[in-house]
């Protein structure tokens, strides 16, 4: 079994930065495809980032893609999401997933494991 921790979330004015971080406790995460997705208040949650076990590709939503930087550092086994010039639209609790298998996760049925998420708030 794989638990992952979420931590780095917060408050943060429009225009802003924050840095989510990700660590599974109990087993290395290597051989496991990551992925963070989010849930904002009455929607579905929805795919944001992922990135392969080898951390060699990843995916954005087009919502993020050119803000968002997905990372990981396997020898830390720790995966990041660096958020930059955030919006009020980007509130929401972020989740952190694992998923066994190669390739890029697009999808929920690709993970395996859940974190118990991080409140992101963008104030405007």
């Amino acid at each position: 079994q794989v638990q992952l921790v979420e931590s780095g979330g917060g408050l943060v004015q429009a225009g802003g930065s924050l840095r989510l971080s990700c660590a599974p406790s109990g087993r290395t995460f290597t051989t496991y495809r990551m992925g963070w997705f989010r849930q904002a208040p009455g929607k579905e949650r929805e795919f944001a980032a992922a990135i392969t076990l080898s951390g060699g590709r990843t995916r954005y939503a087009d919502s993020v893609k050119g803000r968002f930087t997905i990372s990981r550092d396997n020898a830390k086994n720790t995966v990041y999401l660096q958020m930059n010039s955030l919006k009020p639209e980007d509130t929401a609790v972020y989740y952190c997933a694992a998923g066994r298998g190669y390739g890029l996760g697009l999808g929920e049925y690709d993970y395996d494991y859940w974190g118990q998420g991080t409140q992101v708030t963008v104030s405007s």
